[in-house]
């Protein structure tokens, strides 16, 4: 019987490698891609989603060192473009140009999947039907240059579209590796029941981030970080379940833990968060069946 793979998204460590928000405190130290490997190895995961923009290069010996090193602990990986607004509703050419680029260096690191965003709670306000025709056709035209590279693009939920909005992109695409990179927290933040929502999307869930999420006493309730991030297991998400529905719809990726804005009852200790995370997700993981 197969057992569920769990991994980390490096943007739970965003504080220490370079991007802190207006909110939050600046940490007493900094960490570096090198680091953030070691740190996965350590807590035993099967994988890691690597983020763009913590990338000190993209020159080809650092991605064919990063690739060794990715391949020595074999370890999954999940390439990861977009932050933060991605495509911007699909009104931005010359981040569509920087997509297709990237997806050379998400293959230079042996990445079969490449996270990508579309929007972001930037544009949630916008008109959503919009939106979606924009980025329908941005992404058939991108699935051609996945199919060149034999990667699949996974269009992550961004506090931008419900799971049928989503899913109405996928339909749109209309192409067996184009999916989604489903956040279990952020359809939740758009008052979306994640556990409806994926039992919509599963079969075409190809990388996940896994938050779980409690509400922020004195945050107006329509700042998107009113339900803040904590460990998994300790928030009002239900990842067992959504765990269990996407094993039994066969999902071959790895549950990759993300902290985006830590609830201050955790002290801005985001790496005690991960390591709990990690913990209750090897339980999960060995649970469903």
């Amino acid at each position: 019987m197969r057992k569920m793979k769990i991994g980390i998204d490096n943007y739970c460590y965003h504080r220490f490698m370079g991007e802190v928000y207006p909110e939050q405190n600046a940490p007493s130290r900094t960490m570096t891609m090198q680091d953030y490997l070691d740190r996965a190895s350590e807590l035993g995961v099967d994988g890691v989603s690597l983020e763009s923009c913590f990338f000190p290069t993209f020159e080809s010996d650092y991605l064919a060192e990063l690739k060794a090193k990715l391949d020595d602990t074999n370890m999954d990986r999940v390439f990861a473009w977009g932050h933060p607004d991605g495509l911007e509703g699909g009104k931005n050419e010359a981040a569509y140009d920087e997509m297709i680029e990237m997806m050379d260096h998400a293959t230079a690191i042996g990445a079969g999947v490449m996270r990508v965003v579309g929007s972001s709670l930037m544009f949630r306000f916008e008109d959503h039907q919009e939106q979606i025709e924009r980025l329908s056709e941005m992404f058939v035209r991108a699935m051609k240059e996945a199919d060149k590279r034999g990667l699949k693009l996974a269009d992550e939920n961004h506090i931008d579209f419900t799971a049928d909005e989503m899913l109405q992109i996928i339909q749109n695409v209309d192409h067996p590796n184009f999916g989604i990179n489903f956040d279990t927290g952020n359809f939740m933040r758009l008052l979306d029941d994640p556990v409806k929502g994926v039992r919509k999307l599963a079969k075409h869930v190809f990388a996940t981030h896994v938050k779980d999420l409690k509400p922020e006493k004195g945050q107006d309730v329509d700042n998107w970080h009113f339900f803040a991030c904590t460990p998994v297991g300790d928030g009002l998400v239900d990842n067992q379940t959504l765990a269990q529905v996407l094993y039994d719809a066969g999902f071959e990726g790895f549950l990759a833990v993300e902290v985006d804005y830590l609830h201050p009852d955790y002290h801005d200790d985001e790496d005690a968060a991960v390591a709990q995370s990690v913990k209750e997700l090897d339980r999960i993981a060995s649970s469903v069946r």
